[in-house]
């Protein structure tokens, strides 16, 4: 089996000859130069055939001990001449690059290969790196592995093999080398690809079950938790997580109940925690108390997020449960507007999807693989979120907004649209701005005449359907310095 996987970033390892770019027409080239110098007939493809050892032991058989190093020291003189400009990356290489970069990680290049000679390569074919060491083989490769951190190695003999090994880093073997799938698994490699071409998609497993695995080690070590579960794909996630983690007698979900939570939502949330034999309470919070939660500023998720916690953890102790926990995921983390997550932080709330590294794309990667139902549902943020900043959050214009949104979506999807996101945004002075996929714009004229009848229908004197469409956060934009409120 592979190594315990770890959370991420990843750092990934890649050997350079054969794995990344395909040496072999320009060593031929120049081992005929070089046979020529020396007069020496150099049996150039049989020595070409399984690149990867080091010079000196390709050469050793072919010349005097005494002239292996002279020839070898002539060799990497010729070769930014002969060897470099010629030498192709292997097809999918940039790509496998780009994947690693695409998780946040780090590229760590370790070759057999002269360190020059190497970096002249990676130069010349813009390969994305971070850290190169070279002159390395087999078992030694893993010192710069072990130093740099990398969780998986990249190569295509059996000698990357024994260094990935040694490192204790996962083994990925490539086929584009010369060694066959069974000496690659014979040496004890974890995994065998055609090519770098199939290492993107095996990366985003990998990845995606490195955090997944970190997750629940996580959880387990808990005892117990309570998860503040709003019924989105995020905290239902978790909530089922840590069920299987720490099975569900060892788990609380707590809703809060309030003015901002859609009556839509409530039923099939609770449905959801107590299919997984979860208790679900649903206490009352009171975040319209809260001025600052009602003056609406840049600020309000803080209140929000902060009455939540105050109410579920003395909740939570009460019963026993020493940890709360929250669905906040890796993106959230680094998204630019996200104050509730500091009022969590704050009152002692874990975030062990973002503790993982699970992104959103992840979150529904494994409710997918998991049966989850909330694995493809729409974002469904608080109602307030509609209500643009500024304009003061007041049951009454939550209870317009909610009636708003039910008759619209009765309207577009009576007409037979198949509409996923929608938001009615309160803009103040009773002006509302209807947000649909942006995929079923412009609506039909009739539809839109109907839509934003309902809409005054539900309170609003007046109302438009936004020609962008929607866009989650999209009343950010009107905030002068988000940055003000993080």
């Amino acid at each position: 089996m592979p190594p315990t996987p770890s959370a991420v970033p990843p750092v990934v390892g890649f050997d350079l000859d054969m794995t990344l770019i395909d040496t072999a027409p320009g060593f031929r080239a120049l081992l005929r130069v070089l046979g020529d110098e020396l007069g020496v007939a150099l049996p150039v493809e049989e020595m070409t055939a399984r690149l990867g050892p080091p010079l000196d032991q390709l050469l050793a058989p072919h010349l005097p001990a005494e002239a292996v190093g002279p020839a070898g020291d002539r060799f990497r003189a010729l070769y930014p001449d002969h060897a470099v400009t010629t030498t192709p990356v292997l097809p999918g290489a940039h790509e496998a690059l780009a994947a690693v970069r695409r998780h946040g990680g780090r590229i760590v290049l370790v070759t057999g290969k002269f360190p020059d000679n190497a970096r002249r390569h990676v130069e010349h074919l813009g390969l994305d790196v971070d850290v190169l060491e070279g002159w390395v083989w087999g078992a030694g490769k893993a010192t710069a592995l072990r130093r740099e951190g990398a969780g998986v190695y990249v190569g295509d003999h059996v000698h990357d093999v024994e260094g990935a090994l040694a490192a204790g880093a996962t083994s990925v073997s490539v086929l584009t080398g010369g060694c066959t799938r069974e000496e690659l698994l014979d040496a004890g490699t974890h995994v065998v690809l055609d090519s770098l071409e199939d290492f993107p998609g095996w990366l985003d497993d990998h990845v995606l079950t490195t955090r997944v695995a970190a997750l629940e080690a996580r959880l387990a070590d808990l005892g117990s938790l309570a998860v503040a579960y709003s019924g989105g794909a995020d905290s239902a996630l978790l909530l089922a997580a840590a069920v299987r983690a720490l099975g569900p007698g060892r788990v609380l979900a707590v809703t809060g109940y309030s003015d901002s939570l859609p009556a839509v939502e409530r039923d099939p949330a609770r449905a959801f925690a107590e299919g997984l034999g979860v208790e679900v309470l649903t206490p009352r919070t009171h975040e319209m108390e809260r001025e600052g939660y009602r003056a609406n500023d840049g600020d309000r998720c803080f209140f929000c997020k902060a009455e939540l916690l105050d109410v579920l953890v003395p909740l939570a102790r009460e019963r026993g449960v020493e940890h709360v926990a929250t669905g906040t995921n890796a993106d959230d983390v680094v998204a630019g507007f996200r104050p509730g997550i500091r009022a969590a932080a704050e009152r002692g709330a874990l975030t062990p999807l973002a503790d993982a590294g699970l992104t959103k794309a992840q979150v529904r990667e494994v409710s997918r693989r998991w049966a989850l139902p909330t694995w493809d549902k729409p974002a469904a943020a608080c109602l307030s979120s509609r209500v643009a900043y500024g304009v003061e959050v007041t049951p009454h214009r939550l209870a317009r907004i909610e009636r708003a949104e039910a008759a619209v979506r009765e309207s577009v999807t009576g007409a037979g649209l198949p509409l996923r996101d929608l938001r009615v945004r309160d803009l103040g002075e009773d002006r509302a701005s209807v947000e649909v996929d942006a995929a079923l714009l412009p609506l039909p004229s009739v539809l839109a005449g109907a839509v934003l009848a309902r809409v005054r229908e539900a309170g609003f004197a007046h109302a438009e359907v936004a020609e962008r469409g929607f866009r989650s956060g999209g009343l950010n934009d009107a905030l002068p310095d988000p940055e003000r409120w993080r």
